[in-house]
């Protein structure tokens, strides 16, 4: 019986005073007043170009990535592989509004994929669709209204800028993923990554695309692309999450007057994020599946699944997936036991990373029970080492 509960190997690579550190940001995080006002403090600091690096780069910048460029990160990525556990680098620069940004941003993300060629520890390569488009762009071409000469060039542009990023994780032999987006960018996104996956996908999957299953539409499109992919001789990637926007999502639909993209409760999102999963295993000789979740139950539910269709566990195909800095129970006691895991690090200027850092503590303080695991498990984990140091 596969088990989350030991922190022995859970915290392995972490020392005390890792720990002590890791119980300080939870305990600051599990308080939502306090989470809050950081956050508009933050943003207000951002705006103004107030220094806060002297406070977040020692304390969360140090706790959920990996460093400001991928030299700094390599320390991090082989202190994770000594344990099993690989890395995906994830270039967490948020924005593509103007030409130097999105070159800056592809020149990166190509140093990613180079990269993780010449690093066993990292296996994937990552990139977020709206930091190479203008988001108006991207909302135009998936809601189907008129682009205008000069958007439509930036259009054509977005669809050459991913095709280099694909061509070149072909090359390399270097799978990449492409992270979801908001509902009103991700037709768009979609249909360009469909067709990168076709021509990449041949032989198996080098292009993942992203399934955010708290979207009630999700499920029917994996079966329709999947579909495609046999009709088309190609390869399915598909990175699982339960999705990120949930609030606005919602709020967006009420104001513009259309029915809300996501499941009405989370009940609906779990079943039809495990439900894609027994789809995907059940076709896994046309499916590659990136499961990236923090919830143990799909995790476990996953783990099942391959074992009931004879799916070794370091099958290439199945990789399990949390966040650098969180579920570190989850990711080291899979990994200990012989299964695919990667954990994403985030990376890049403090400043420019702080608005991922600001919306990954909101999450964490909105998601029921997460704060109030990690901190129980960090606890647990020191007073076992008291003990046994007595």
């Amino acid at each position: 019986m596969i088990s989350f509960e030991s922190t022995e190997i859970a915290f392995g690579s972490k020392s005390n005073k890792d720990l002590q550190k890791a119980l300080f940001l939870f305990r600051a995080i599990s308080h939502r007043g306090l989470v809050k006002v950081g956050g508009f403090i933050s943003r207000l600091a951002i705006s103004i170009r107030i220094p806060i690096n002297w406070i977040v780069k020692p304390t969360i910048y140090m706790h959920f990535c990996g460093g400001e460029n991928i030299d700094d990160c390599m320390p991090t990525v082989e202190k994770l592989g000594r344990y099993k556990v690989k890395s995906v680098l994830d270039y967490s620069v948020e924005g593509g509004e103007n030409p130097e940004q999105i070159n800056a941003a592809i020149d990166e993300t190509l140093r990613t994929v180079i990269n993780a060629a010449r690093s066993k520890n990292i296996p994937f390569a990552v990139f977020k669709p709206t930091a190479f488009c203008k988001s108006e762009v991207l909302r135009k071409k998936s809601t189907g209204e008129e682009l205008d000469a000069e958007q439509e060039k930036e259009a054509e542009n977005f669809r050459t800028r991913v095709e280099k990023l694909c061509s070149t994780a072909f090359a390399n032999n270097v799978r990449i993923m492409i992270d979801a987006e908001d509902y009103c960018y991700q037709d768009h996104v979609d249909e360009v990554v469909m067709d990168m996956a076709e021509k990449y996908n041949k032989e198996k999957a080098i292009v993942f695309n992203t399934y955010q299953m708290y979207r009630w539409d999700r499920l029917e499109i994996f079966r329709k692309d999947l579909e495609r992919a046999r009709s088309k001789n190609f390869y399915l990637g598909i990175k699982f999450v339960r999705g990120a926007y949930m609030e606005r999502e919602r709020r967006r639909a009420d104001e513009l007057g259309y029915p809300s993209p996501i499941h009405p409760d989370k009940e609906s999102s779990d079943k039809d994020y495990d439900a894609a999963l027994k789809f995907a295993v059940e076709n896994i000789d046309r499916v590659s599946i990136f499961n990236g979740t923090h919830n143990e139950q799909s995790s476990l539910y996953l783990c099942t699944l391959m074992e009931e269709h004879g799916i070794e566990k370091d099958d290439q195909r199945c990789y399990f997936s949390q966040l650098y800095g969180m579920s570190d129970h989850i990711s080291f006691n899979l990994a200990h036991i012989g299964y695919n895991v990667a954990k994403y690090l985030p990376y890049g200027p403090v400043r420019h990373v702080l608005p991922y850092l600001i919306r990954r503590t909101e999450e964490n303080t909105s998601m029921a029970g997460q704060t109030s695991r990690e901190l129980s498990l960090v606890l647990n984990e020191i007073i076992r080492r008291k003990e046994i140091s007595r």
